[in-house]
């Protein structure tokens, strides 16, 4: 009686034990899994931030340059304008397909791998 008390105990002390683990495992796959996540999504900002750098000074470039040839600075500028409000226009109507679920299939697939 005294052995089965005995392999009882030990066996509710490696379930414990395994449990403790797997605990840990599932810790150490989830603290892997957000640092991949957050690195990426890191790399991306600093892509879209250098592309936004790039297109804002050319896009003053480009309004003077237009406005240059219209004859007036400024007409450049609403031309410029008048184009990314248009650009505007056809990505809000197209947000879900163009923004919403390629991000939410990168996050997914950063998360599942």
């Amino acid at each position: 009686m005294e052995n089965h008390t005995n392999t009882i105990k030990s066996l509710f002390q490696e379930a414990g034990d395994y449990l403790e683990v797997r605990l840990e495992l599932l810790k150490l796959k989830a603290v892997d899994k957000s640092s991949g996540l957050v690195s990426s999504l890191g790399s991306v900002f600093i892509m879209m931030l250098m592309g936004f750098l790039f297109f804002f000074i050319f896009n003053i470039g480009l309004a003077f340059w237009l406005g240059d040839l219209l004859g007036k600075f400024h007409y450049g500028f609403f031309v410029v304008a008048g184009f990314y409000a248009l650009v505007g226009l056809v990505f809000y109507i197209f947000r879900n397909k163009f923004l919403k679920a390629p991000l939410s299939n990168m996050v997914i697939k950063k998360l599942l791998n």
